[in-house]
């Protein structure tokens, strides 16, 4: 399974593959750092994206604020 993450800071988009699931990767063209989620975990991402309007802190543990 390939993932497609895009960083809330930059908006750059890239293919991952699925080992990036549940990890928190760097952004390649920004540097900012945020998580992506796992595939059980989309529904709840997207609701926190929608709830923040784009913008999303994440924490050394991995979790998202909003």
């Amino acid at each position: 399974m390939q993932i497609i993450a895009r960083c809330p800071k930059c908006c750059s988009v890239w293919p991952l593959d699925s080992s990036a699931a549940d990890r928190r990767i760097r952004c390649r063209s920004c540097g900012r750092l945020f998580k992506v989620p796992r595939p059980d975990e989309l529904a709840k991402a997207a609701d926190v994206v929608e709830r923040t309007k784009g913008t999303i802190y994440v924490d050394e543990a991995g979790k998202t604020y909003g």
